[in-house]
């Protein structure tokens, strides 16, 4: 199957169609799902199925019949492309365009000859992403670049949240990132920083749980991935 997603520049006018106003058309679909499901709707724009539009929510990516009466979590596939993800691809898009905001934000472990950037929704008491920081020197020995973003599982009101705000408010983020997740105290931090937007960004572009891995391309792989197996991922999309 050919990779499902196009181009760099179908991908950006996928996010322009995505983020720009929607037609007034759509407002009375925006309206009625903030209404009625008390969702916060970020943006209404056409979707690939005649009479469904798509809708971008601070909880996903859902579809809605044009008047607002129906409401959709699906996935769309094209059966005349191969059966391309029609969602994935369009999240895809709007993950790489979301990700700009976190360009100077994440705790970065940086590959000394670098050839893939990755960015990686993290959560210091999560094993599978203490197993995935205990080969972070594997990663990096085959040229990953891993980007930690925060996305603590119990949420915003809650103490793994408070403690990965001290490691993003650290002294030196790389060692209070290691020690948190060898289960070691930290010290109690604070400063300006993007924690929780970074956590409501997961959250719009399909984030559920961690480690959460977002490739070059948009791709977002759930899970724990060896060293050998996220490089071969990434040749594919390369």
């Amino acid at each position: 199957m050919k990779n499902i997603f196009k181009s760099a520049l179908v991908a950006t006018s996928l996010v322009m169609s995505l983020m720009a106003c929607a037609e007034p058309s759509a407002s009375p679909v925006k309206d009625k799902i903030e209404s009625t499901l008390g969702l916060q709707v970020s943006s209404v724009a056409d979707s690939p199925v005649p009479g469904l539009v798509q809708v971008m929510t601070d909880r996903g990516m859902f579809y809605a019949s044009k008047d607002g009466t129906y409401f959709l979590q699906a996935r769309i596939f094209n059966l005349d492309e191969e059966m391309r993800n029609e969602t994935e691809e369009a999240l895809g898009a709007i993950r790489l365009e979301g990700l700009q905001q976190f360009q100077d934000s994440a705790v970065v472990f940086k590959a000394e000859d670098e050839k893939y950037v990755v960015n990686v929704f993290t959560d210091i008491t999560c094993g599978y992403c203490r197993k995935f920081h205990r080969e972070i020197a594997n990663y990096n020995d085959r040229g990953i670049t891993v980007r930690y973003l925060a996305f603590p599982r119990a949420g915003l009101n809650s103490k793994p949240y408070n403690d990965m705000v001290s490691v993003w408010c650290a002294e030196d983020p790389l060692e209070a990132m290691t020690a948190a997740k060898a289960d070691e105290e930290i010290a109690s931090a604070s400063c300006k920083n993007s924690v929780a937007q970074q956590y409501q960004f997961g959250q719009r572009v399909g984030v559920t749980g961690t480690p959460n891995i977002i490739l070059p391309d948009g791709t977002l792989i759930p899970g724990y991935q060896p060293a050998d197996q996220l490089e071969q991922a990434l040749k594919q999309v390369m």
